[in-house]
């Protein structure tokens, strides 16, 4: 098995596409791990607050079927790739990780760049696999963490349950 993680981030219908994202995994994936949620300010384009967070599975699925069921999950909330790069969204999922692949599996690139530069992508990540390497810098996520926060936007922690449980959660069905 091998574990993947994934960014989720919404700014369109938020609490409802980031519930329905992890319904969608849990469904299709089983027990899931899954950060805090996170609001934090729009990154390349003025608009809405995202909100963000990070959830992790695993699975037997190839990179090329869990990218292809993510990209399902997106459309299954009215994602729309015909805007501009950077903007609104109703749902993102971005994998960010499987095990420790490196380079361009299945065109899918690993592990995600933003990783390493973003607030909302590593701070949520080394909350919940703070003791992970990343698979290029061989370093913990949560060291990679402590460094860039103190340069990085604010995350502001946001209350969030999700199936009767509140956020983070380790496991979950």
């Amino acid at each position: 098995m091998a574990r993947v993680w994934t960014s989720i981030g919404s700014n369109i219908d938020r609490e409802r596409n980031v519930r329905a994202c992890l319904d969608a995994l849990a469904d299709q994936f089983g027990p899931l791990v899954v950060s805090s949620l996170y609001e934090t300010a729009a990154v390349g384009f003025t608009g809405d607050d995202f909100y963000n967070l990070v959830a992790g599975f695993d699975t037997e699925l190839p990179v090329g079927e869990v990218a292809a069921r993510l990209r399902a999950i997106e459309a299954a909330c009215g994602r729309r790739r015909d805007g501009p790069r950077f903007g609104p969204r109703t749902l993102d999922v971005d994998l960010l990780t499987y095990d420790a692949l490196v380079g361009e599996v299945d065109g899918v690139r690993l592990p995600r760049p933003e990783i390493l530069t973003d607030a909302f992508v590593l701070g949520p990540l080394a909350e919940v696999a703070g003791e992970e390497e990343h698979p290029v810098a061989h370093r913990r996520y949560a060291d990679l963490w402590r460094e860039l926060a103190p340069h990085a936007p604010p995350l502001r922690r946001i209350p969030f349950c999700w199936r009767g449980r509140a956020l983070p959660l380790r496991a979950s069905a």
